[in-house]
């Protein structure tokens, strides 16, 4: 995708940029599956983390779009994200209804946004999670490295269950960037889609930094799925860039990679993520696909 006559000669994608981007694309907007809306109090010390340059990230991580909800829908509206996700995540036991009724709430308020959930591995797990489906939950997601927990902990055996009989989709942290946690990487996740071979993962971060051990999930489980979030990025490239030789891989994947961006805890402006996948040239069809389709057809076929 060519980015002629979208912006100035020379100059980056800007926010206000991507309407005009999606239009020269022939997509209505953008579908993004990584997007994160919590309650303000747990935002802010999420937030707090990141001003700390806190150990699982070890570098320097201003918050782009630190603004009140009201403001942030907005943010997205202006610049043509037409869905997104929500994504709580419980970083320790007891937490998750608390996370996952507010997320309903704020489903309820929004129209545009997908009604999101967690868990934890506690007793009480199964049980809220099918009841979160009854509830019409339309995506999960849990962090293995914030959490710190076994994807393989037998509390979790009837979560993994209800999600592959349900097929709502989960986004998963599993890989071992910005920093490894004990339970990070692709073997424990693995082991879980050995047993759950159905299993509607979407790899947060496409797996960063052990990229080639996810995508061969992807291409080996037919429910398994990228997300784009941070990768690409001038930010992520420094650190753990994407190794160019699996790009006719990740083309290939076509079907099964998905827009994801970390709003609104990224320190960089939302359009370049877009560019950072438009500078891939891996074609408008592709693009198109990951930007939009890809989303739709996904969850809202």
């Amino acid at each position: 995708m060519t980015l002629a006559g979208i912006t100035p000669p020379g100059e980056d994608l800007r926010d206000e940029d991507l309407p005009a981007l999606a239009a020269a694309l022939g997509i209505p907007g953008f579908f993004d599956v990584h997007v994160h809306f919590l309650p303000p109090r747990v935002m802010d010390k999420v937030w707090s983390y990141f001003d700390a340059v806190g150990p699982l990230t070890g570098r320097p991580w201003p918050i782009r779009y630190r603004q009140p909800v009201d403001e942030r829908v907005e943010q997205l509206g202006r610049m043509g994200v037409l869905r997104y996700s929500a994504l709580p995540y419980a970083h320790k036991p007891g937490i998750s209804e608390f996370l996952n009724d507010w997320a309903a709430g704020f489903a309820d308020s929004f129209g545009n946004a997908l009604r999101s959930a967690t868990f934890y591995p506690e007793p009480e797990a199964g049980s809220y999670v099918r009841r979160s489906i009854t509830d019409g939950v339309e995506i999960f997601k849990t962090h293995l490295q914030v959490g710190d927990f076994d994807p393989t902990d037998p509390y979790l055996d009837p979560v993994w269950g209800a999600i592959a009989d349900a097929q709502v989709p989960v986004v998963v942290h599993a890989g071992s960037g910005p920093a490894p946690g004990t339970y990070t990487g692709p073997e424990l996740i693995g082991r879980v889609l050995a047993a759950y071979p159905t299993l509607p993962m979407i790899v947060a971060h496409m797996g960063i930094p052990e990229y080639e051990d996810f995508l061969g999930l992807a291409e080996r489980y037919v429910n398994v799925r990228l997300d784009t979030t941070m990768v690409f990025t001038d930010f992520t490239e420094e650190t753990a860039p994407y190794p160019r030789d699996l790009l006719p891989r990740l083309r290939d994947l076509q079907p099964k990679v998905l827009l994801g961006t970390d709003f609104p805890n990224i320190p960089y402006a939302y359009a370049h993520q877009v560019e950072a996948l438009a500078r891939l040239d891996l074609g408008d069809a592709w693009l198109r696909d990951v930007l939009w389709h890809n989303g739709l057809r996904l969850f809202d076929a």
